[in-house]
């Protein structure tokens, strides 16, 4: 049996590795068009590689999926994050998990990854050809017939393939694959930050407020968690989660709309109020500037304080009711109009892709196309940071590997 597979990242590997175990006579060759192998697995986690997440239910795990996150639950019960630990962990690199939960390396270094995966695919003598192109894939019969954009190079005949090739940031990037008749979800990005120009909140740049609560105005969209400010706005996992389920809505939006900030994650104005009129109560000859409440970071206090336009040598005896109002409004409701977005770090992730209604989900197998497989972010899956994407990879990857065909 010839199996290719299409894409040398981290789904192509795992399924290339699956793929060679569960069938171990077949010849199996990896297809990348560029000169770079598992780049994403090389950059991610600031280079420590988030290699999953330590979330052992698979009811939590499915939540961090703002698309496929309900139709991979099967599949997560046959290869979920435990699995992934021992998988690398078997084979002899030893993994960490952090206080929030994302799992690494104990080098810190994603190196540790891309050379165990090297590993497994020569021991496995599996072929990995670089620059390889694919034009497009055509059926002959119960076979598939491989075509490469450099016309020099022969078209090949594979048994089985497998399309493991990443989000395409557009349509066209998939036509080779929607020509064969598979649903095209129209990709647009997810996980970014939010570009907020030329507003004094910048000046705080490397601050983090946790925990906040985030909306987008005029929407149901709600995140919690850590918020990070940077030079050009905002970051850090409340708005990375928020541009990951608000990922269709926003591009609609053109990336403006307005951010509703809760910088001490509390609803109820009436606790605000109340911590407020405790602190007029006990100090009320203390500068307003002295005093944090909510053990809010020093600078932030003092960017609010600026923000509403009380003075900062005002005692919080002076207050009355119209500075209270203020203080309460915007500790929990502070707004800000976003415009545009920045991808975050390297880590380009893309909502849509080859849409979830053309794949069996209990094999991977392309419902349109007998012998065609997916694994990976070509499919219309795509999750929160904190190691999901990876695995998504890892979980597709191990079942799209068995090639277990549905007729």
């Amino acid at each position: 049996m010839n199996i290719a597979i299409i894409g040398g990242g981290a789904a192509g590997f795992f399924s290339a590795i699956n793929a060679k175990e569960n069938h171990p006579h077949a010849q199996v060759v990896i297809f990348e068009k560029t000169q770079k192998t598992l780049s994403k697995v090389k950059v991610s986690g600031g280079g420590r590689c988030n290699v999953t997440n330590g979330t052992t239910s698979v009811n939590e795990l499915h939540k961090a999926y703002p698309r496929g996150g309900k139709k991979l639950k099967k599949a997560f019960t046959e290869f979920n994050t435990l699995d992934t630990i021992n998988w690398f962990e078997s084979r002899g690199v030893p993994l960490y998990t952090q206080d929030d939960n994302r799992v690494f390396p104990k080098s810190n270094n994603s190196q540790s990854i891309v050379d165990c995966l090297f590993s497994e695919i020569k021991k496995l003598s599996i072929e990995l050809k670089t620059g390889a192109s694919i034009g497009k894939i055509v059926k002959e019969e119960d076979q598939l017939k491989i075509f490469f954009k450099d016309e020099n190079k022969t078209p090949q005949l594979f048994n089985k393939i497998i399309i493991a090739t990443g989000g395409s940031p557009k349509k066209e990037g998939l036509k080779w694959l929607e020509e064969l008749g598979h649903k095209i979800e129209n990709p647009v990005p997810s996980l970014f930050t939010f570009n907020i120009p030329n507003q004094p909140i910048t000046k705080l740049m490397g601050l983090v407020a946790e925990p906040t609560t985030v909306t987008i105005q005029g929407t149901k969209l709600k995140s919690a968690g850590p918020l990070l400010i940077t030079h050009w706005g905002m970051s850090g996992p409340a708005i990375l989660k928020l541009s990951a389920f608000g990922a269709r809505l926003l591009n609609d939006k053109n990336y403006d709309f307005n951010v509703q900030v809760n910088w001490i994650n509390e609803p109820n104005n009436e606790k605000i109020s109340d911590q407020i009129n405790q602190i007029i109560k006990s100090n009320p000859k203390k500068l307003i500037a002295n005093i944090k409440p909510f053990n809010l970071p020093e600078r932030l206090w003092n960017y609010l304080i600026e923000r509403s336009q009380l003075p900062g040598n005002k005692k919080w005896g002076e207050l009355g009711n119209k500075g209270i109002n203020k203080l309460i409004n915007l500790l929990s409701n502070d707004i800000y109009n976003v415009k545009g977005k920045t991808t975050f770090k390297e880590e380009f992730v893309t909502c849509g892709g080859v849409s979830l209604e053309s794949v069996s989900l209990s094999n991977m197998e392309s419902k349109v196309c007998k012998n065609l497989y997916f694994s990976g972010e070509v499919l219309d899956i795509d999750a929160i940071t904190g190691g999901y994407n990876f695995q998504a990879a890892w979980t597709t990857g191990f079942i799209a590997g068995k090639l277990n065909s549905n007729s």
